[in-house]
């Protein structure tokens, strides 16, 4: 069989080519392209939700197992922060997968609809259409590993190491009251007094990653804006 006998015509090869050239057309195909987008999306956010549940969720059972009897050590707690840096290793990765499809999304928000919606105030980014293809062709992360870890602690995991910590604490001083801290905090062949010392070192890398100054990369999040009224009251109206 001829090999030749699969392959298009020349003039319709560059089907896409043609209808990016032609407005009616580029609008025609615009709709299916922002689905296909917000879907991706949308199922993003979801494994990341699932992320966080899974932690949530191991943090709850490893406090059913601790507080279960007062012979359960309380280095558990600290096994437990190390699943969750593990979920945040994970989390962040998805992070930022999930931010390639959401700037596409604001990307394309940004401009067709907005002009769309206000022709009187058109704004655009110079040659959005020509990144916008070089993306899709070679797609690449938005947001830096940096920005990204510190958003997920920031909104997420600071507050589960937060409440582990204050688990551990509780763990040691409150319910194991036949015992110095420092005896009920030990590890094996570690002083609890190393190992206060080397939580108290963790939480304050923590505090440091959750508010780094670094400059903001990931597209389209609402930042540092007052909120406003979406619609006037009732009686501004009459």
């Amino acid at each position: 069989m001829d090999e030749t006998s699969d392959r298009l015509d020349p003039q319709h090869e560059e089907i896409a080519a043609d209808a990016g050239t032609d407005p009616e057309k580029f609008l025609s195909l615009l709709p299916h392209f922002y689905r296909g987008s917000v879907s991706q999306t949308v199922g993003a956010q979801d494994r990341l939700d699932r992320t966080t549940d899974w932690a949530i969720t191991l943090i709850a059972a490893l406090f059913s197992i601790v507080f279960a009897s007062e012979d359960r050590p309380a280095y558990l707690l600290l096994i437990g922060l190390i699943l969750l840096g593990m979920f945040l290793f994970f989390e962040v990765r998805r992070y930022r997968f999930y931010d390639v499809w959401r700037s596409q999304v604001r990307f394309v928000e940004e401009n067709i609809f907005a002009n769309a919606f206000n022709p009187a105030d058109t704004r655009y980014h110079p040659n959005w259409r020509e990144e916008m293809s070089d993306d899709l062709r070679r797609p690449t992360f938005k947001v830096s590993y940096l920005e990204a870890l510190s958003r997920r602690v920031r909104r997420v995991y600071a507050l589960l190491f937060v409440v582990v910590g204050v688990a551990w604490v509780a763990k040691i001083t409150l319910f194991t009251p036949e015992l110095q801290w420092t005896e009920a905090a030990e590890l094996p062949g570690i002083p609890g007094l190393v190992v206060a010392t080397a939580l108290a070192l963790f939480y304050i890398a923590v505090f440091l990653i959750a508010f780094w100054p670094g400059k903001r990369e990931a597209k389209g999040e609402i930042h540092d804006v007052e909120s406003g009224d979406w619609k006037e009251a009732d009686d501004e109206r009459h």
